[in-house]
């Protein structure tokens, strides 16, 4: 049950518990440590989470705060992808392969030894230049840069005395590539680290991945199931503690050694079993002996904890569920992290400007894949993207950088940030009529001025307790985000209950509903992925709080997609004590996101509960809804 508040509208709406990025599971702990599962899969898994909770992780949480902050601080940052598989780009033979490029050995079943010959051997990135690769990433006002040390094709981009499968195998013959861009990030004063695929290796035998040279557990033949220590390819261990001893965590050491990173970046820890997962994040604490180096979340997590320092949304997202604690997602220019020839649209520097503030306004940062050619050099539409962010940046940067999330309600009109006494509007779509209302505001405004433009005047008076109304100019100072920054006299606990606009469509996203129930979770977040999953029982529910100014009437619409074709049902959205149910189809993920009308509302000043609940399905389960809409319907 849910309190009713006077004036307030409640938006109520069934939903899911969430997977790998959740604000139940995830959790990095703090500095009184985290909780060890009852249900891990291996005796080993125990030992380790045990290990590290009795000793060197706590340990290295003394100096979290410390760590931590040039990362909460920076908001942006660069993702490369890099390696000999950008040369074919995306095509192997002739054959056009698509999706993520830096996959093309497993994509194309290349065998090692052919790798080798035809990839390894003929790479030579002769046009490479570490400062111009830094000029980008500056002209964009990134703060760090992260770089693939060696992805999934187990290949080193530096000369690696650890496993030397490494750069020197190549036709390149000039400086070491990665001390080059670390010693050009250090001159531009910026944050530098490595990506290293920990799990994923498809050069070496011991490895999990490769099943078309070793028959190997963890590749796409799924050989011994998801979890393969748990099945029959459970004997493949010891060649997965020999990978990680051999291989793995000599190299990782290796890089910190040599370079000294900031910041180091793993994934797919699902290949490996958790034990050996932390193994090398204690590894990694054991070499760093000043504990600064940040470790994402995608190394050491498990159901109920996360050993990194942050968490890490799902690839490319567009849409983020609200996440306690540092969070950051990994955005692509197309929808490659590798360079691609085959994937040529490019997303719009509004796109990014866009992410980036909505990513802050949640307390997360966004760490922007490119992904250069194989000769050294970046696409000019990527350096086209990058540099239309940082012309907005360079403006406006303020309302990004050394900000933390906001306490304020979802705004219609965009999103808000705070830094110290200053709120930053960030105004994605212009209001109509010269009024921007604020919701939830109940600190006094001091005074208010665009950064972008501080000599147009802007006047603002207050509507009630918790909204204020300011007056804008008639187009925007911006189309990609206009920032207003609003001092406060002081600031208070505001109202973080959403205004919903009488005369607008008003789209109340899952990702921001306040959810309930078992067994349920998020999509990932991308296009048309950002739903919640698993509803399969009428007793899960999704939460959302709103309130009205003034009296409205709404056409309600329901958008979702389903998990196959023949997946159908009926859901009811309960309003204001009205139930309107809504007969549903087919209509799976791939072919978009559907809208369906459930009926009509009318509304008046005040409270209103609003209820999503599923009555009845056939077929795998309900629907994946994505929205509750609300279509204010013009008075006559």
């Amino acid at each position: 049950m849910i309190a009713m508040r006077n004036g307030f509208i409640w938006l109520l709406c069934a939903a899911m518990s969430l997977t790998s990025f959740s604000a139940s599971a995830q959790h990095s702990g703090d500095e009184q440590g985290f909780d060890i599962p009852d249900n891990l899969q291996l005796p080993q898994d125990r030992e380790a989470l045990q290990g590290a909770l009795d000793g060197w992780w706590s340990e290295a949480r003394r100096n979290y705060d410390e760590r931590m902050s040039w990362y909460n601080d920076a908001k942006f940052g660069c993702f490369i992808h890099w390696g000999v598989y950008s040369v074919p780009a995306g095509v192997w033979k002739g054959k056009e392969l698509g999706g993520y490029t830096e996959h093309l050995m497993r994509k194309g079943t290349i065998p090692v030894e052919q790798y080798k010959k035809e990839l390894v051997a003929t790479f030579n990135p002769s046009e490479f230049d570490a400062d111009e690769w830094m000029r980008h990433v500056k002209d964009a006002g990134m703060k760090y840069f992260i770089i693939t040390a060696k992805h999934h094709d187990g290949f080193a981009m530096f000369p690696s005395d650890a496993y030397p499968y490494d750069i020197r195998m190549t036709a390149y013959k000039g400086e070491d590539l990665m001390k080059q861009l670390r010693e050009a990030a250090r001159r531009n004063g910026v944050k530098f680290g490595f990506y290293y695929s920990h799990a994923f290796d498809w050069e070496h035998p011991d490895a999990p991945g490769n099943d078309w040279d070793y028959d190997n557990p963890g590749g796409d033949k799924l050989l011994g199931g998801a979890n393969w220590w748990l099945g029959e390819k459970k004997g493949f261990l010891p060649n997965a503690e020999k990978y990680v001893a051999e291989k793995s965590i000599p190299q990782i050491k290796e890089l910190i050694k040599l370079y000294d990173p900031d910041i180091l970046w793993f994934d797919t820890p699902s290949k490996l079993p958790l034990y050996l997962n932390v193994r090398i994040l204690e590894a990694i604490r054991e070499a760093d002996k000043d504990k600064k180096i940040v470790v994402n979340g995608r190394l050491a997590r498990f159901a109920s904890g996360n050993l990194g320092d942050y968490k890490n949304t799902g690839d490319r997202a567009a849409y983020f569920p609200n996440t306690d604690g540092y969070w950051e997602s990994i955005p692509t220019t197309n929808e490659s992290y590798g360079y691609s020839v085959v994937d040529t649209v490019r997303k719009s520097p509004k796109h990014f400007v866009q992410l980036v503030a909505s990513a802050a306004s949640k307390g997360g940062n966004i760490l922007m894949n490119v992904g250069p050619m194989g000769n050294g050099k970046w696409d000019e539409k990527d350096v086209e993207i990058f540099r239309g962010v940082g012309e907005w940046l360079k403006v406006n940067g303020e309302g990004i950088y050394g900000t933390e999330r906001t306490d304020l309600p979802i705004q219609q009109w965009g999103v808000t940030t705070w830094k110290s006494d200053t709120l930053y509007a960030h105004v994605f779509d212009w209001p109509e009529g010269g009024k921007l209302v604020l919701g939830g505001l109940r600190s006094g405004i001091k005074s208010a001025h665009w950064v972008a433009d501080k000599s147009i005047p802007v006047k603002f008076s207050r509507l009630n307790d918790d909204d204020y109304v300011i007056d804008i100019p008639a187009k925007p100072l911006d189309d990609k985000n206009s920032l207003l920054a609003i001092v406060v006299d002081k600031r208070v606990a505001n109202s973080t209950v959403r205004l919903l606009d009488h005369q607008r469509s008003n789209r109340l996203l899952v990702f921001d509903a306040e959810l309930s129930g078992k067994g349920l979770g998020y999509g990932d977040g991308k296009v048309n992925r950002n739903y919640v999953k698993n509803w399969k029982s009428n007793d899960q529910t999704m939460t959302w709080l709103a309130r009205l100014n003034a009296p409205a009437k709404y056409d309600v619409y329901v958008d979702y997609n389903t998990v196959k074709p023949d997946d159908k049902g009926t859901v009811v959205v309960e309003i204001d004590g009205k139930p309107l149910r809504v007969n549903y189809d087919g209509f799976t993920e791939r072919q978009g996101t559907k809208s369906v009308k459930a009926g009509t509302v009318e509304l008046t000043p005040g409270e209103v509960k609003c209820v999503l609940k599923g009555e009845s399905y056939s077929g795998s389960e309900y629907m994946c809804p994505m929205a509750v809409r609300l279509e204010a319907v013009a008075k006559r």
